[in-house]
């Protein structure tokens, strides 16, 4: 693979300072025209069917606007001349990459022009000696897994979108996955990235070695943001040895969530760390089973499946610990695999869960993070929420680290319905933080989970928020509203 270029950034014109301009004042018609001169036109839409596709991420029930266009950047000079002409025309940029998100933290605002980062998909370097990989936003999670595992290198975040999000959407949002129990969440894999910042200028933060702490780690600052404080654009990601891992599944069925919930905190307080400990509940199990008819425990309410990776003797004795801690809580029983096909059979109806609720109507997805050992008092409240409020909620769950997702399915057209969940959504957030929690664990806060936030954080760090936003993007060019409560 290429070699990324020892170049410096390009440097940028002038910073453009100009007085907040609203929305209602702009001149949208000019404002496109000017916009589809200064670029390709294959990288600028203006159809409408286009615009209505871009306008939102996959979470339900946010809000969003129309944009003024969607551009499909294809280089870094893209990126920076449309956040320069947005920045001089009183516009706001919404970055995107696979629009895979859950908390509506890519849906466009008035005002906006949409940024798709998804033609960017170069693998510039693989460095096999020093264990990293140079990548563009829009390379696909698993893309970069496949050509890294090709130099026997192993990129672990694995977040269930794993096959059609890309890897800037990861970092815009701090994304998780199955592994992140064991191995970590995509902050602890970035080294390093080529930002572009809200005037247009283009800024190189991190390093390529395995040490290094000269000056703020803005790199970390940039993960999470969910595109407010910079436009990450190519990034230095940390791999490790693909060699040594083993992995071999134990699949325990519980007769209830609570069971589970007890297995899991049994598990996490013996000192056990699978290298995967996830959780589906019946609804899930059957909303999977009728789509993909996968021949799964239809008796069970909830399946509770763990990996370990150590190799050999240590492995098997590791799956053996596992087998019989969910024996002792109650498992109604156990299944085990060991070979690559019969761990992805046995994990596939995790991977399908949420397309298959998606079948049965519209998806609220709570994305709630407690203490491991508050996991069963916390399945326990959703369960009286779910009953409270006369809603259907399903259950699956990233169990081993407390990282729960809830998900409140309400009919197509029924508002009351609607309404009920929405009530149902915000007693879950409320029980969360009750019992140590956090109100996202791996989803950001987009525009879903703004109230939640605002609770959490507290005014006087709300106020160091807004600090940051406001010495890195003082006139709200970049994604405005999202990430924390303004």
């Amino acid at each position: 693979m290429d070699a990324r270029s020892s170049d410096a950034p390009p440097a940028p014109d002038a910073p453009i300072r100009l007085e907040p301009t609203e929305p209602e004042s702009i001149d949208l018609g000019a404002a496109r025209s000017a916009l589809a001169v200064l670029l390709p036109a294959d990288r600028v839409s203006l159809d409408p069917a286009v615009l209505a596709e871009y306008a939102h991420d996959d979470a339900e029930w946010a809000d969003f606007a129309e944009s003024v266009a969607v551009v499909f950047a294809e280089s870094v000079d893209d990126v920076v001349a449309v956040v320069r002409f947005a920045a001089a025309s009183g516009l706001s940029v919404v970055p995107r990459g696979a629009g895979t998100g859950l908390s509506g933290g890519a849906n466009a605002s008035a005002g906006a022009i949409v940024l798709s980062l998804e033609r960017m998909t170069r693998i510039v370097e693989v460095n096999p000696a020093e264990r990293y990989a140079v990548a563009e936003a829009g390379v696909i999670n698993d893309d970069l897994r496949q050509a890294v595992a090709a130099v026997g290198l192993w990129y672990p975040p694995d977040p269930a979108s794993y096959r059609i999000s890309t890897i800037g959407g990861n970092a815009a949002t701090n994304a998780g996955g199955i592994c992140c129990v064991k191995y970590g969440v995509t902050r602890d894999y970035v080294l390093g990235m080529r930002v572009v910042l809200a005037d247009g200028s283009v800024v190189d933060l991190g390093r390529r070695t395995a040490k290094g702490v000269t000056g703020y780690d803005l790199t970390a600052l940039m993960i999470g943001s969910e595109g407010t404080l910079g436009i990450i654009v190519e990034l230095i990601l940390k791999l490790l040895p693909l060699a040594g891992r083993e992995e071999r599944a134990v699949v325990g069925s519980f007769g209830s969530l609570e069971d589970a919930g007890r297995a899991v905190a049994a598990i996490t307080s013996a000192g056990v760390v699978p290298s995967a400990l996830e959780l589906i509940d019946r609804t899930c199990i059957e909303a999977v089973d009728a789509w993909q008819h996968l021949g799964l425990p239809h008796g069970a309410d909830t399946m509770l499946l763990a990996t370990v990776d150590e190799p050999g003797a240590v492995g098997a004795e590791r799956a053996d610990a596992v087998a019989a801690l969910m024996r002792d809580a109650g498992a109604l029983g156990v299944e085990r695999g060991a070979s690559p096909e019969e761990v992805d059979r046995l994990f596939l109806a995790r991977r399908l869960a949420y397309p298959s609720l998606e079948r049965l109507g519209p998806v609220l997805t709570e994305d709630i993070c407690v203490p491991r050992s508050a996991v069963p008092e916390m399945l326990a409240r959703i369960q009286r929420a779910a009953a409270d409020h006369d809603v259907v909620i399903a259950n699956i769950a990233h169990a081993g680290d407390g990282n729960l997702h809830p998900l409140i399915i309400a009919p197509e057209g029924d508002d009351a319905a609607k309404a009920r969940a929405k009530l149902a959504f915000d007693r879950i957030v409320d029980d969360c933080r009750a019992l140590g929690g956090t109100v996202t664990g791996e989803h950001g806060v987009g525009l879903l989970k703004l109230p939640g936030a605002r609770e959490e954080l507290g005014e006087r760090v709300l106020g160091m928020h807004r600090a940051i936003k406001d010495a890195l993007d003082p006139r709200g060019v970049l994604n405005p509203g999202k990430a924390f409560p303004e």
